[in-house]
């Protein structure tokens, strides 16, 4: 069987999109899936176990310039790449235009079909072309989370029984991680390193940049160093002013997408708003606190589900397990030090040493 999954954009749909693919990988093992995304988020999707081929766009670029020489050359051949195949199922897991029109696209096997959603869910998009495109539509509960969407429409377009537990499949190679984040214990006598995510594209989801020095001063205190990403030089200057004179705090240098994941992997645990990069951070099962100034996080922040490979070899465990390991922190007008400071701990209380 031959499956192409089409989830486009951005960071956060995309990693929310692997336990999907996951799941079809235990209920049909010799399935070849291929996958079309963002070429922005390529790298990270060849990391997603499972994944046979990554088929990348640049849907955001070309509609930008859509009658020029060079748009037109890339777009025949993404075409031609995405035709290379035919397939017996088409998932579109987006649910929008332009996801519609790559589904649309996508070559057929004589039996196959196209399956896409049939109705909006609550906080996320949703365009009639998603469902006129589709041979079958599938409508999905209002309320219900980002992984969830996911997972329930790839079970009912395929037929199987979504399992208990979750797996992500994200691969880091802690090896290739920034060497400042390595041997922490033997160089430093550190615990490790926890990093916080502070940088996000919404200013409304953003942190206060005092509420962030007080929780780096706290990690310092309890034996932590303290890393600091960032995406660009506004969230560098922050993390500038996040890591002043405190004795042990690292920022980051700009990273591609495939370095941010191996070193943030190389941590002992994170602390960020809902972003990307926090998203990222669940789907490695690191310890993780997610930081939340509006209630959304039903809807994208950690599941309380054990996240698990679910393949032979691979260790299991039981949701309270995870419940532990991972959460989210919600108030407004912004969580306190104090409640995300105890989160925190109740997250890091089984972390490994590094």
């Amino acid at each position: 069987m031959k499956i192409l999954i089409v989830k486009l954009s951005s960071l956060g749909d995309v990693v929310h999109a692997m336990p999907a693919v996951q799941d079809i990988r235990l209920a049909f093992p010799q399935a070849r899936i291929d996958w079309v995304v963002e070429r922005g988020f390529a790298a990270l999707v060849r990391r997603c176990k499972g994944v046979h081929r990554v088929v990348p766009c640049e849907l955001r670029r070309w509609r930008k310039d859509l009658f020029s020489p060079q748009t037109r050359q890339a777009w025949q051949a993404f075409k031609t790449d995405l035709q290379e195949d035919e397939y017996d199922a088409v998932i579109d897991l987006q649910g929008l235009a332009k996801s519609a029109l790559v589904s649309w696209l996508a070559r057929l096997a004589t039996s196959g079909k196209r399956y896409g959603l049939a109705n909006q869910t609550d906080g996320s998009s949703f365009e009639a072309p998603a469902r006129w495109v589709a041979d079958v539509a599938i409508t999905l509960p209002a309320r219900i989370h980002a992984v969830t969407r996911g997972r329930q429409l790839c079970a009912q377009a395929l037929g199987y029984k979504i399992p208990t537990l979750i797996s992500f499949g994200l691969l880091a190679h802690t090896n290739k991680a920034l060497p400042a984040t390595k041997n922490i214990a033997f160089r430093t006598g550190l615990k490790g390193i926890v990093a916080l995510v502070h940088g996000t594209s919404r200013a409304d989801k953003q942190w206060p940049l005092a509420h962030w020095r007080e929780l780096a001063q706290r990690l310092n205190a309890a034996g932590f160093g303290v890393a600091l990403p960032h995406g660009g030089a506004a969230e560098e200057a922050s993390a500038h002013q996040i890591a002043l004179d405190l004795p042990h705090a690292q920022v980051w240098p700009l990273l591609t997408l495939d370095a941010l994941t191996d070193t943030l992997g190389n941590c002992a645990g994170v602390i960020g708003v809902d972003s990307g990069l926090s998203h990222i951070a669940v789907a490695l099962n690191l310890p993780h606190v997610q930081i939340y100034n509006f209630d959304t996080a039903w809807r994208t922040g950690p599941l309380a589900q054990w996240q698990t490979d679910g393949l032979p070899g691979m260790r299991t465990g039981t949701a309270d397990a995870l419940a532990a390991r991972q959460c989210s922190v919600f108030a407004q007008p912004a969580p306190s030090v104090d409640a995300v400071w105890r989160a925190w701990l109740t997250v890091s209380a089984g972390a490994p040493t590094l």
